[in-house]
């Protein structure tokens, strides 16, 4: 009977490894131009499996060869990759967010004294994929966030103005720091460069761009590549709680979708620099 159970449940547990193994990898590169990548990996290995099936023997041959010599390739290609998604196993997201005047709370309230005062802004929160090397690529800070903190950070007299400012759970880890431009074509010539930065980082890992319209006053957020516009401080509040927030009652999902409801109404607009 033993025998019986362990033969039934044993197959079970590896298909599910397997199941689970496969979409994670698939939900990590969700959105990056990595993901292109794996996809053409994924056809290579099917035409491998077709031709082993059809016995299409110098098929066969050139593509073990390639496979061969694909194991280094794929190390290479993924490194960034795999390295930030090493160094965030185990870590939890911290709860400095959800406290009443934390870190949502700060921002919120920053963001809304930058708009009305026309302050552009852009800041990175972080999420599971890490982003040290953004991080490096600015000025260290290390502080606790608040409201102040970030109008100091970018008020327009300052050499941080221009940057970023990512957040690393509840404390600002740099300022300062450059994004890469999104190379997507199809953007209308109004989207100003901090939405192209803002978009740029988005596709390439899980993390979420505020940004503040110098020229407006309006206040975006982007999302695995999406930049939503003209938000008000309810529906900033409602995402990043959405997006952050520990899942401890129905109404934190009911929230989420409300506010994304509304926010893919404004998708499609032509976003404001």
């Amino acid at each position: 009977m033993l025998e019986l159970l362990t033969s039934f449940w044993r197959p079970l547990i590896e298909i599910l490894f397997i199941w689970v193994l496969i979409y994670t990898v698939i939900r990590f590169f969700q959105g990056t131009r990595a993901m292109q990548v794996l996809l053409g990996l994924i056809i290579l290995v099917v035409v491998f499996l077709a031709a082993k099936f059809l016995e299409l023997n110098s098929i066969i041959w050139v593509l073990s060869k390639l496979f061969a010599v694909g194991v280094v390739a794929f190390l290479i290609i993924f490194q960034p990759e795999m390295r930030r998604v090493l160094a965030r196993l185990g870590t939890t997201m911290s709860s400095g967010f959800l406290s009443k005047g934390g870190t949502i709370d700060e921002i919120v309230r920053a963001c809304d004294h930058m708009a009305r005062h026309r302050t552009g802004a852009l800041i990175a929160m972080e999420r599971d994929v890490g982003l040290k090397s953004y991080i490096e690529s600015g000025m260290m800070i290390d502080a606790k966030v608040s409201a102040e903190l970030l109008l100091s950070l970018f008020d327009p007299h300052t050499p941080t103005h221009d940057g970023a400012a990512i957040i690393t759970g509840d404390r600002i880890a740099c300022c300062g720091s450059l994004f890469p431009l999104t190379q997507m074509t199809d953007l209308p010539t109004s989207v100003g460069t901090r939405h192209r930065a803002a978009i740029g980082l988005t596709e390439e890992n899980d993390a979420v761009c505020i940004v503040v319209s110098e020229e407006t006053g309006s206040i975006s957020v982007s999302v695995f590549g999406k930049l939503t516009k003209a938000l008000d401080l309810e529906d900033l509040k409602k995402i990043l709680e959405g997006l952050f927030k520990p899942v401890e009652n129905k109404n934190v999902f009911k929230d989420f979708i409300d506010a994304n409801r509304k926010l893919f109404q404004f998708h499609g607009k032509n976003p404001q620099k």
